[in-house]
C-alpha cells in the first residue's frame, strides 16, 4: 500500500509557502506604489524570489514606502494624497516663478 498523506503534508506546506510569497509580493509592491496586482503576479510566478524583488525594488516618489516608512510606523502623519498635493502645490508654484 503507498502512503499518500506524507506528500500530502508537504503539498499543502509547499502550498502555504507559495500563497504566502504572494501575499507578501502584492503587500510591497503595493507600499512601493505599484499596486497589488504586479506584486501577485510576481508572487505566483517567482514564489521565494519575489518578495526579495520587491524589497530592492526602489519605491515611487510619492508612495506610501516613501511617505509613512516600510510598515507605517515613521513619517509625520501624512497620508499619501497630502503629500502629492503638497508637491503639485510646490511644482505649480515653481512653474509660476
Amino acid at each position: 500500500m503507498i502512503v499518500l498523506a506524507a506528500i500530502g503534508a508537504k503539498a499543502l506546506l509547499f502550498l502555504y509557502l507559495w500563497l504566502m510569497a504572494a501575499i507578501i509580493s502584492a503587500f510591497l509592491s503595493d507600499r512601493k506604489g505599484y499596486g497589488e496586482k504586479p506584486g501577485l503576479v510576481t508572487g505566483l510566478l517567482l514564489t521565494v524570489l519575489a518578495p526579495l524583488i520587491w524589497l530592492v525594488m526602489p519605491a515611487r516618489a510619492d508612495s506610501r514606502w516613501k511617505v509613512q516608512g516600510a510598515f507605517g510606523g515613521r513619517g509625520d502623519g501624512r497620508t499619501v494624497a497630502e503629500a502629492r498635493a503638497e508637491r503639485e502645490q510646490a511644482q505649480a508654484e515653481d512653474k509660476d516663478k
